[in-house]
């Protein structure tokens, strides 16, 4: 039996989320197959242990008794977490604190959605910490969060994206004409977002000038990159999930979210209802979409190509906007809510079985980066003076 750690929480306003999500994920994991241990990272950046962390009703409560500080050692060939206990003193010791090992882990199952979960952060201290872990490595993770980067990969890849352009917040602070004047030309309505964000939070559709100052210092509330966007017409989404790594992918049915109108909202997503038809009791979706023969095919394509471009692994969502004027990719999801499973069940592949699957894919890429070399022998303390020139 694997030992996984799942890791949820976080950092990021996509907290309560990732909450859900990881509950998601400890519930269906094979219990034959896996022992799931959860890691919650606080508001604070805390990692707290406990079993009453596989209850959800300990976070509806908001109740964290019983939980505990457990911790990584700065040490790569180490996995496991620790935790410290109290010691009783007895005839001939004053007791105290011993530090015990809580898990020893085999990989870790990062369900952190947005900042410091699914944009490379924690994916660069587990691969410092030489510590197995799903979905998309600190290069693919950081590139497929940061929006305007992920436009400039896609594009490279010849992938149709809309057009915008990013502006840092200290830009915005020292010179707001300029950016007033890149908005016009990228032509109104524009929608501007913090470019390393999720779940459709600080994003506004600005349909006029009057409306951008508002809309940046929205943005720039949680970001100091905003990307301004050209808005699509009449768009309908079409979303579509890719699993696999290097190449070997394959993509999931097709969904369309129904009921909004403009965008996305967080309570669009989350919040009103989880209906899987048309209904008017928001987050509606069809799934599998009504859409033609052509129009599946291209999507598909495009999303296997967005998964490769950024070299992603596991599973990923790729959002697309169809319009008259043509397909384009709007943003790919590296760690999608819930995993994305509704996806995959018209496939045939239950939630417990996508899980084994990227399970399975991390351990593939964690061989593969096994086998590369991190030292090499140069012998040069020997050929060079302290303060010399190298």
């Amino acid at each position: 039996m694997k030992t996984i750690a799942v890791f949820f929480g976080g950092r990021s306003v996509e907290h309560e989320v990732s909450v859900i999500t990881g509950m998601q994920v400890i519930e269906n994991l094979d219990k034959k197959a896996y022992d799931a241990v959860p890691v919650y990272v606080t508001k604070d950046g805390q990692f707290l242990g406990g079993e009453k962390l596989k209850n959800f009703k300990t976070f509806k409560s908001g109740d964290l008794s019983e939980t505990f500080p457990v911790y990584f050692k700065p040490d790569a060939d180490d996995r496991a977490l620790y935790r410290k206990e109290e010691e009783k003193g007895g005839l001939f010791s004053k007791g105290g604190e011993k530090e015990v090992v809580y898990a020893d882990v085999d990989m870790v199952f990062t369900a952190l959605h947005g900042t410091f979960g699914e944009d490379g952060g924690i994916q660069g201290y587990f691969d410092t910490m030489n510590i197995p872990y799903i979905g998309c490595s600190t290069v693919s993770a950081a590139v497929g969060m940061d929006k305007k980067i992920m436009k400039d990969v896609f594009k490279s890849h010849g992938i149709p994206v809309l057009e915008g352009e990013a502006f840092y917040r200290r830009e915005w602070e020292e010179d707001k004409e300029t950016i007033r004047r890149a908005a016009e030309a990228i032509g109104y309505p524009v929608f501007v977002k913090p470019s390393n964000l999720g779940s459709s939070i600080g994003i506004s559709k600005v349909n006029d000038p009057s409306e951008l100052d508002e809309a940046m210092e929205l943005a720039c509330r949680y970001d100091r990159k905003v990307l301004v966007e050209k808005a699509a017409e009449n768009p309908r989404e079409i979303n579509c999930a890719v699993l696999g790594y290097a190449g070997d992918v394959e993509t999931s049915a097709l969904e369309e979210p129904l009921g909004w109108k403009e965008l996305l909202s967080f309570e669009d997503k989350y919040v009103s209802g989880n209906k899987k038809t048309g209904s008017k009791e928001g987050n509606a979706r069809n799934c599998p979409a009504k859409v033609d023969d052509a129009l599946r095919e291209e999507i598909e394509t495009l999303a296997k190509k967005a998964f490769t471009a950024i070299d992603a692994c596991g599973t990923a969502r790729i959002d697309f906007l169809v319009t008259e004027s043509g397909t384009f990719v709007n943003e790919i999801n590296t760690l999608p809510g819930s995993m994305g499973f509704y996806l995959w069940e018209p496939k045939g592949i239950s939630f417990s079985e996508l899980l084994d699957r990227v399970i399975a894919l991390g351990e593939i890429r964690a061989e593969e980066r096994g086998r590369t070399m991190y030292s090499y022998e140069s012998n040069l303390f020997s050929k060079t003076g302290y303060g010399s020139k190298l």
